[in-house]
């Protein structure tokens, strides 16, 4: 009687046991999926493969578009050793164990060693610093991952010493792409099963990952598990193996400023095609809190005084839209998203609040004048407070013609400039009024 496999033989194929999306991780530029800007003909990672090159890099993009595949990659195509570390549990005696293995592999092997940080935005700074000299001297080639900002949530001093390359969002056709070959794939995928799947049930798996293709593959494997060899993947299946979770959004990531920035861009640029759009995405993440911050901003910033009750009325929306809960609720955020992006629009009271601050810069301790300023007692009308202060109930259209307002050495400026649109248009005319009024009581 034959024994069974030895469960410790080195024999043993391991990795059929791993899963769908590990399996299928791709090894070469052309199993890539998307990046073309970076993997494709005359890419800049290509190149460098291509040329067995490596530089201290950061791979910055959302979830699930290959970020460590492209390190493990680029670390391959130069035979280095790859050292993955994770930027929260691993600390400076893991980083002195790196260093003291990147020195032997160096001198008694002739390899580098490629350091690779996943989540690199949330490596702590005493750590960074026990490895980057070690980065400078060119022992440790430094890769690392993250889905935030480079720009705003990782260190100068290590975006200084990295090239930053930018992941773009999976399209579905390329999330359908790699779930096809997955299906296809008798070596490493689901091939040897013969299975089918029809648009819409390939479409669905591939909308369930929602940009991420380790999602999609994870959807793709459980939907292949309900069904028999030989057999259809259809819509249910697909459904039920995808479930119902909410699209991918993290509230602290990019892609959620993104998301507010479409909205209020296309309230601003007067398509409201492009806002309702963008406020049902925002809706459908569920961050409310955030949806209904950024429309009170548009209000004010973009529609301002040109329709002044535009703030009421986003207000109204949002206390109805509380009151009332969804699935109604999205009547609220609709009627406001509407009346924003085709309501007449302003930015001049926005651009005069900068234009104040500005001048504060160059003028820091610039005090009331005389006549503006209190005088509660003796002394202090002594010294001049409220002397020559003209209150402007007696004069026509209660306006004083020639009462200062401003510090001497900002006495003629102009930080609100009011624009003809809208109801705007009604206090431009009446400030210019008020400004010949002005120039007449100076003499000008």
């Amino acid at each position: 009687m034959s024994a069974g496999p030895d469960l410790f033989s080195a024999s043993v194929d391991v990795n059929r046991f791993a899963p769908l999306a590990e399996r299928m991780r791709p090894r070469t530029p052309d199993e890539f999926i998307g990046q073309s800007h970076l993997l494709g003909p005359g890419g800049p990672l290509r190149r460098l493969m291509e040329r067995k090159q490596i530089v201290s890099s950061l791979f910055w993009g959302p979830p699930g578009v290959g970020k460590t595949t492209l390190a493990r990659m680029l670390a391959s195509s130069v035979d280095a050793e790859l050292v993955i570390l994770s930027a929260v549990s691993d600390g400076i005696p893991r980083i002195r164990e790196v260093v003291a293995e990147a020195e032997r592999a160096r001198n008694q092997y002739s390899r580098r060693t490629v350091l690779f940080v996943d989540e690199i935005h949330r490596w702590a700074k005493n750590v960074q610093e026990q490895a980057l000299p070690h980065v400078e001297s060119g022992l440790l080639v430094l890769l690392g991952a993250t889905t935030e900002n480079v720009s705003f949530e990782v260190r100068p001093a290590l975006v200084s010493r990295c090239r930053v390359f930018q992941l773009q969002d999976l399209t579905l056709a390329d999330i359908q792409g790699a779930l096809q070959r997955a299906l296809t794939d008798e070596k490493r995928g689901l091939g040897k099963r013969k299975l089918t799947v029809g648009e819409d049930a390939l479409a669905l798996l591939a909308r369930g990952g929602a940009g991420d293709v380790r999602k999609a593959l994870g959807a793709l494997e459980m939907a292949a598990g309900l069904t028999a060899d030989g057999g259809e993947i259809n819509v249910d299946t697909a459904r039920e193996a995808v479930g119902t979770g909410l699209a991918r959004h993290d509230k602290d990531g990019d892609q959620h400023y993104d998301l507010l920035s479409a909205l209020q861009k296309s309230c601003r640029g007067s398509n409201a095609q492009g806002a309702i759009f963008w406020a049902a995405k925002l809706l459908q993440t569920g961050d409310v809190v955030s949806l209904w911050r950024r429309l009170k901003v548009i209000a004010v910033e973009d529609v301002g005084m040109a329709m002044p009750e535009a703030i009421t009325i986003v207000r109204a929306c949002e206390e109805s839209f509380h009151s009332t809960g969804m699935p109604e609720g999205r009547l609220f955020v609709a009627h406001a998203v509407v009346t924003l992006a085709t309501a007449r629009k302003s930015n001049r009271a926005y651009a005069a609040m900068n234009a104040a601050l500005a001048a504060l810069e160059e003028h820091p301790n610039a005090a009331p004048p005389l006549p503006l300023r209190n005088a509660p007692t003796d002394l202090m009308k002594e010294l001049g407070h409220g002397k020559g202060y003209t209150p402007p109930w007696d004069f026509k259209d209660h306006y004083a013609p020639g009462q200062t307002y401003l510090p001497p050495p900002l006495e003629r400026s102009v930080f609100y400039r009011p624009s003809k649109e809208g109801y705007e248009a009604e206090i431009h005319e009446r400030m210019s009024h008020w400004w010949r009024e002005d120039k007449a009581s100076r003499g000008e």
